[in-house]
């Protein structure tokens, strides 16, 4: 049995000056806006993602900044990919002290209608690169020996259903993945990482923005959100942060909804 040996003194530092921080599906909506806050926070950030041309894009934005960040292209999809990465990092970084997985796919489709390559493709995508980018990424970290922490992006739907909506393939596979991590931090907490997951309600983006803007819509998406608004990229961002920051050393195994409330409520 490994017993860990912790500073007993109070950390309030949210802090992460010399941590590698690597951020898969990095460049999205809410992606970007978990890149930049770990980089303001201090870390190096790796922005990874099948498209190596929007992770350098990114990249060279938040590092004209002045932040510490750089854009390498990964099909998440691809296991093998995925386990040369780490050692790919290895001589530049070091470690990698945080893995944030931003990493899903949706296909919509009613019950009645579900095809086995919708499912596939879902599963494919979210639950099975979920698994093996935490796997590949722990790997390093316990060679390594300095802990760390391993953030998964999931949703409300991880938990519950959406009325009136084909989300079979989703829900099953975030609710998959909310499961997973809980297995993988009982697993990892010998070694001193972490694992949580982050799970937000509808956010506000690029991509519903303009349907947002007529007042009907608007009002249907917030109905049942007792802060009477959709989360935002940032807000996400601000959970994540706290999960791989010095504040949540002693918290693993754990989901925090970014929901305004909807979950807690009837």
């Amino acid at each position: 049995m490994t017993v860990q040996n912790v500073d007993m003194q109070p950390q309030h530092s949210i802090s992460l000056h010399g941590k590698v921080a690597l951020v898969v599906g990095g460049y999205g909506a809410i992606g970007t806006a978990i890149s930049e806050r770990l980089a303001v926070a201090g870390a190096i950030v790796i922005v990874a993602g099948r498209s190596g041309d929007r992770a350098r894009t990114l990249a060279a934005e938040l590092s004209d900044r002045g932040l510490s960040v750089q854009g390498v292209e990964l099909d998440a999809c691809d296991v093998g990919a995925v386990r040369r990465l780490p050692s790919s990092l290895k001589h530049q970084y070091g470690s990698i002290d945080i893995l944030v997985n931003c990493v899903g796919i949706n296909r919509e489709q009613k019950l009645l209608e579900v095809t086995d390559e919708a499912f596939d493709k879902v599963y494919h995508g979210t639950l099975r690169a979920g698994m093996f980018l935490a796997q590949a990424v722990a790997a390093r970290q316990v060679e390594v020996g300095k802990g760390g922490s391993q953030i998964h992006i999931l949703s409300v739907r991880s938990s519950l259903g959406f009325r009136d909506r084909g989300y079979s393939a989703f829900c099953a596979a975030k609710g998959g993945l909310a499961v997973l991590l809980k297995q993988h931090a009982t697993e990892l907490a010998p070694y001193g990482i972490t694992a949580n997951g982050v799970a937000p309600g509808a956010v506000r983006t690029y991509k519903n923005n303009k349907a947002l803007e007529d007042a009907a819509t608007f009002h249907r998406a917030i109905a049942d959100i007792p802060l009477r608004r959709l989360a935002t990229p940032a807000d996400v961002a601000g959970a994540v942060h706290f999960f791989a920051s010095p504040l949540s050393r002693f918290v693993t195994g754990q989901i925090l909804y970014v929901d305004g409330g909807l979950t807690a409520s009837a």
